[in-house]
């Protein structure tokens, strides 16, 4: 299995040319399949222009698509690995444009497709399946964001799904060349959501702040009257206490003041004379020098501190007035503290929170205001984008309508009417007036939504295309819408299964030309059953179930020459080719318009 890695380089080779020289189209080139279903070793190499894929029913063809879709993304399951075998592995190799969508997707994620870009996958039975892109560890998420740009797959489901009315806008915006115009609709409207929940947000806040913002104004206005500052208490405090006991404060100095310093044997009196006494034994003995000294000392500190206590009682004051200012002050410094958190500095940070709280309460009209300015101006621009994208769109669809009808005539319904129905995105009772234009919506894909409308038969109404019934108009229309968005599309990998559903004869051949058609836009690989359509391959691959050393095994061999014609004579008459039959099938190989 690791052959295709082989081949990149050699396939770089190819592609390059001096530093960078890589093909105009995307193009599937080789695909490698072990241990898969019924499969048990098979490889096949493609290339441009129609190849169709022929073969008994129940020989493996729908096999070989389920693992292209594993290739692009598709979900892995244990249960698609060969019996008796631990693992399947699945091999691709694409040749990508530098400028396409996957190379620009891939080298976002590091990836260089100068040489091509290899995807392998590994099924284990044990569940834990491996990605790997270009020989590097890769995501599932990875692996579907480069292979959405690679290849399309178009079964019965993929008919359902484009047939559904949400992807008609989509078809419609490719037609007209008015996906870039989306885009812009899309990333207006991506800038009037946020917008919108902002406004809702600040009025919200507003109408719920009201009363707030009264209590914050009482709170800051409170505080900020009070002119307190850090410590204010403590000091008044001290106040009180002096105030307070006055009259005992002077009396008591007082007498200590009289103690020291102003009675007959006060204190400072005494330490003189024995300081005198002292002086005269120090004549006799120098050892009572020190403690003389120190008494002295001790006499002049005394001193001091009568004279310090005499100041003091200056300014002892008896002042009631005062007392019952600072008792006032104190009671408003109390409740304070019991309102916000117990302490002046719990306070003064209360009312700086408050300040700020209260400053964007009150910034909340201001910021409304300039919020509607810029959603008004927004709104303005989007609903000119969506009038402009609308009426460009509706230009278009008359143009689609015609081509279509036109493609369809090249398929055998040449009285197929085909219209692109518009209708309004309908204004609910909860859509913000900022997402309305006139009285319609407005979503991130415009104003309109549309459905393709049908009448395959005179006669008929029209009908949304989900509502056809016959398998084989539903074949045909399918084609005639890829045959539309296949010179607006990049240029893509498209696999057919089952569009020869509910058809048979000419209109097969008319169906067979539309595909050689779109193959020379695509590289286009087409499983049938008919003839008519398999004539019509650039290449021509035929898929076979036998039995082998009692397994069943699925081979596919490429058909030239007079093995083509064979397998076209298979497919017209059965089991039992006869010689008319061969004729038959020379005569519809042959006449055949040539492969461009």
């Amino acid at each position: 299995m690791r052959v295709l890695g082989c081949r990149l380089e050699a396939e770089g080779k190819r592609l390059t040319t001096g530093n960078r020289q890589l093909t105009t189209k995307k193009m599937l080139r080789e695909l490698a399949i072990k241990n898969f279903a019924i499969i048990d070793d098979l490889s096949v190499s493609f290339r441009g222009g129609l190849s169709v894929l022929t073969g008994e029913t129940g020989a493996g063809k729908s096999i070989l698509l389920n693992a292209v879709n594993l290739i692009m993304g598709g979900r892995a399951s244990a249960e698609m690995i060969r019996s008796s075998e631990e693992m399947a592995e699945l091999e691709a190799l694409f040749e990508v444009p530098y400028e396409s969508g996957a190379s620009k997707v891939a080298q976002a994620q590091g990836f260089d497709l100068t040489e091509g870009l290899l995807i392998r996958r590994i099924i284990h039975k044990n569940g834990r399946h491996k990605i790997y892109i270009n020989g590097r560890l890769a995501t599932g998420h990875m692996l579907s964001e480069i292979s959405a740009h690679l290849a399309s797959i178009s079964g019965q489901h993929a008919y359902q799904g484009l047939l559904k009315s949400e992807e008609h806008l989509y078809l419609l915006d490719h037609f007209g060349g008015t996906s870039r115009l989306c885009n812009k609709v899309s990333d207006c409207y991506k800038k009037v959501l946020p917008l919108i929940r902002h406004l809702a947000e600040l009025k919200g806040k507003e109408s719920e702040q009201a009363e707030r913002r009264e209590l914050l104004e009482f709170q800051v206005r409170e505080i900020k009257q009070s002119e307190l500052f850090l410590g204010e208490d403590d000091q008044l405090e001290r106040e009180r206490q002096r105030l307070r006991h006055a009259e005992r404060l002077y009396e008591t100095v007082g007498k200590c003041v009289d103690l020291l310093y102003g009675i007959d044997g006060a204190v400072v009196e005494r330490l003189a004379a024995i300081s005198k006494e002292l002086q005269t034994l120090c004549k006799i003995d120098q050892a009572l020098s020190g403690v003389t000294k120190r008494l002295e000392a001790a006499a002049f500190d005394m001193e001091d501190v009568a004279s310090g206590l005499q100041d003091y009682l200056q300014g002892v004051v008896f002042d009631t007035d005062r007392l019952e200012v600072i008792e006032s002050r104190l009671y408003t410094l109390e409740k304070l503290k019991r309102k916000y958190g117990g302490s002046l500095g719990s306070v003064i940070a209360y009312g700086s929170e408050a300040e700020e709280e209260l400053e964007k309460v009150t910034s909340l009209p201001g910021k409304i205001d300039q919020t509607e300015t810029e959603l008004t101006g927004v709104h303005k621009e989007l609903g000119r984008l969506c009038r402009e994208l609308s009426d460009k769109r509706r230009k278009a669809a008359v143009h689609l309508a015609q081509f279509v009808q036109k493609e369809l005539a090249t398929l055998g319904m040449a009285k197929t009417r085909f219209e692109v129905s518009f209708k309004q995105v309908p204004v609910g009772e909860d859509t913000d007036p900022h997402l309305v234009l006139d009285g319609m919506g407005m979503e991130a894909t415009g104003i309109d939504r549309v459905e393709f409308l049908i009448a395959p038969n005179i006669g008929e109404e029209l009908r949304p295309l989900a509502h056809i019934a016959s398998g084989g108009e539903l074949s045909r229309i399918v084609l005639a819408l890829k045959s539309m968005l296949a010179t607006k599309d990049a240029v893509e990998t498209l696999i057919f299964d089952e569009v020869d559903a509910g058809i048979g004869g000419g209109m097969a051949e008319m169906v067979g030309k539309k595909l050689e058609s779109l193959a020379r836009f695509h590289q286009v690989i087409c499983i049938t059953h008919l003839p008519q359509i398999a004539c019509f391959g650039r290449n021509h691959f035929r898929i076979e179930k036998g039995v082998r050393g009692g397994r069943t095994r699925t081979t596919i061999m490429s058909l030239e020459g007079e093995a083509r014609i064979q397998e076209l004579a298979r497919m017209l008459g059965g089991a039992r080719i006869t010689k008319k039959t061969m004729e038959y099938a020379r005569e519809m190989f042959l006449r055949r318009e040539p492969p461009r």
